[in-house]
């Protein structure tokens, strides 16, 4: 049996992570957050709601992951096989305008959870989430692949490419069986509403506009593009590699000399502001872009802006993992959601 400590597990991911995990396997769960940023019980709640049992399968420990975890903390977790570290700020605005606070806070919860995996005999898997904004922009039919080359662009990015950095050297120096994913822009209930989803549905409720980054050229604007999945796509990729596969632990033995890494791609690219207009037509707006959309110049206004994100998916894919949950369906079921529950607007 499974014993997983899920950091972050109060936020917009983590939430929907332990209730798809706790819905397609048996394992048991320990689960944090400190609940000083961006996670909240409610999310917690609502997934105890849905699955009224699943208290008897999680426990749900307050720790604040900036400061180590002591010998009391550590033997409360009890016997942890596999540890998802997703606990991480992730709001790029945020990162620009509070960089030291913000990197630091991404950099020392991600070596609290490295150094108390290093003391656990009977971890089979550490899997530190991580994003495609590590790679930095990519220009119109490039997608990185796993170990591309690495220039992230803002705070936020760097701060998350530092974590993998202090993973993959724990990996080399420690033996802790790391494995690293990245992965691309995440929607579902429950969202921030600094996020673009709920923003533009918050927006367009309120009858406003919506800001769109974009680059101004001589045929016009051009917007960014994203892949975007379902929380619960992600969580299944986690699922999928954690019940799949075995990580190297000793790089001189096995002649491997990184750890595994995986990409968990969305399945359809689309423009920012076509994603726009096709959340509001799903608010039941028949409008054009040009009715909806404030395009916001990039060039000196937003540093650190990447126009394009766009990851290489294909080795997950090609080892039978597949997306449960289809891009459209999910996204219209998400704007009827929050259309419903506008207290996730507030």
């Amino acid at each position: 049996m499974k014993k997983v400590l899920l950091t972050g597990a109060g936020g917009f991911v983590g939430h929907h992570t332990l209730s798809h995990l706790l819905k397609r396997t048996d394992w048991e769960f320990v689960v944090t957050d400190s609940f000083r940023h961006f996670g909240t019980t409610a999310r917690l709640r609502a997934v105890f709601e849905e699955l009224p049992n699943a208290n008897k399968r999680v426990r749900v420990i307050s720790h604040n992951l900036a400061v180590p975890i002591d010998l009391q903390t550590a033997k409360e977790f009890g016997k942890i096989t596999n540890i998802i570290n997703m606990a991480s700020s992730s709001h790029v605005d945020r990162s620009i305008s509070e960089p030291r606070s913000f990197i630091e806070n991404n950099i020392n919860l991600a070596l609290t959870i490295l150094e108390y995996s290093r003391q656990l005999e009977s971890l089979e898997s550490l899997v530190q989430i991580g994003t495609d904004e590590v790679y930095g922009p990519a220009i119109i039919g490039e997608f990185h692949r796993e170990w591309s080359v690495q220039l992230p662009s803002n705070p936020y990015s760097a701060s998350k490419s530092a974590q993998e950095a202090i993973a993959i050297s724990f990996w080399r120096t420690y033996g802790v069986p790391v494995i690293l994913t990245n992965t691309m822009n995440i929607i579902g209930e429950r969202q921030d509403v600094e996020k673009f989803v709920p923003l533009v549905i918050a927006n367009r409720l309120k009858g406003k506009k919506i800001p769109v980054h974009a680059r101004s050229t001589a045929k016009g604007w051009e917007s960014g593009s994203r892949f975007y999945l379902h929380a619960r796509n992600q969580a299944d990729a986690i699922r999928f590699i954690i019940e799949k596969h075995t990580p190297y632990v000793d790089q001189y033995s096995s002649g491997v000399d990184r750890p595994p890494r995986y990409n968990v791609k969305g399945e359809v690219e689309i423009r920012n502001d076509e994603m726009a207009l096709l959340i509001s037509k799903f608010l039941g707006e028949e409008l054009k872009i040009q009715d909806i959309i404030e395009y916001v110049n990039v060039e000196g206004t937003r540093p650190g802006h990447d126009l394009r994100y766009a990851l290489d998916g294909d080795k997950l894919l090609n080892l039978g993992w597949s997306p449960p949950v289809p891009f459209v369906d999910s996204l219209q079921r998400v704007v009827e959601w929050t259309k419903n529950h506008p207290e996730w607007l507030a």
